[in-house]
């Protein structure tokens, strides 16, 4: 359980460092090129060790791969990071949680998967929740809020998708092979996205953005992953993604204290309500 609390702590974190980069001129192509190039050594490292004596890949394994770290990795991760320029950090963790429920729906469009009523009622209390906190940004931001949030919605169904059409793969090769070869795929996406869009002039930025990439790299992208691994394989996969509930709070107190955020009844009862909808659809589904 410490292990699943502090990987949802850190992986929360990422959302605080982009924010502190964007202070200092960065966009969002040049930044996650950044991240993923210092990512991009520990996860290869972590691709080689878990193929260590495991059968080559077929072309559909690598087809697979190719399509998990495109939607799960590379364009969750862009499309994140692009809404952090508009929205806050705690609005962002708050999208980005109702994942469980996106999960549900798709397998409800793609598979027929009943949804039950008190998971239906639960989804509409975290959806709830979201918008509450949501209509409270725009007052203030405007048409931005709605962009931002678009974006992290976006990167949120991106997520989904990669978690329900990767279950068959997992169990083929394997929690660590799978992650570290998509997280790979997707790393070389972001870092060839950069060399495509922006002259190589544009890696020229302040000291800090880099410092925040290492950071960001090592202790909010490859460490959380690991952590988080180990924790389900001690406790499993429903007592890690509750235990995991910790990450929304963390990310509004840091929110709070390290980006001077607004703290409020509304950011409050949007959490609450964020939280309890996610924490009953989880317990149904593990029911």
């Amino acid at each position: 359980m410490l292990l699943a609390a502090a990987g949802s702590v850190a992986f929360s974190g990422k959302a605080i460092i982009v924010k502190l980069a964007y202070r200092h001129g960065v966009d969002a192509v040049t930044l996650i090129m950044y991240r993923m190039l210092f990512a991009l050594p520990l996860f290869a490292a972590m691709a080689w060790w878990a193929s260590r004596g495991k059968p080559a890949l077929t072309r559909r394994d690598w087809l697979g791969v190719l399509g998990l770290g495109v939607t799960g990795y590379y364009l969750a991760s862009f499309l994140d990071f692009w809404g952090l320029q508009y929205i806050s950090a705690s609005l962002e963790r708050l999208i980005l949680y109702l994942n469980p429920t996106l999960v549900l729906v798709l397998g409800w469009v793609l598979y027929q998967r009943r949804i039950s009523r008190l998971q239906a009622m639960a989804m509409g209390v975290s959806y709830a929740g979201v918008l509450l906190v949501l209509g409270h940004e725009v007052r203030f931001d405007g048409a931005q809020t709605l962009v931002g949030g678009a974006l992290v919605f976006g990167s949120a169904i991106s997520y989904a998708v990669y978690l329900v059409y990767s279950g068959e793969m997992v169990k083929r090769l394997g929690s660590l092979r799978l992650v570290g070869l998509a997280t790979t795929v997707a790393c070389v996406l972001c870092i060839a996205q950069f060399v495509l869009l922006r002259p190589l002039s544009a890696a020229v930025v302040a000291p800090e953005v880099v410092w925040l990439s290492v950071l960001n790299a090592l202790a909010c992208t490859a460490a959380p992953v690991l952590m988080v691994m180990m924790a389900i394989e001690r406790i499993g996969a429903g007592l890690a993604a509750q235990t995991g509930m910790v990450g929304p709070m963390s990310t509004l107190a840091m929110g709070v204290w390290i980006l001077g955020e607004p703290f409020n009844t509304w950011i409050i009862a949007g959490t609450v309500l964020v939280v309890a909808g996610v924490l009953l659809v989880t317990r149904q589904k593990a029911a």
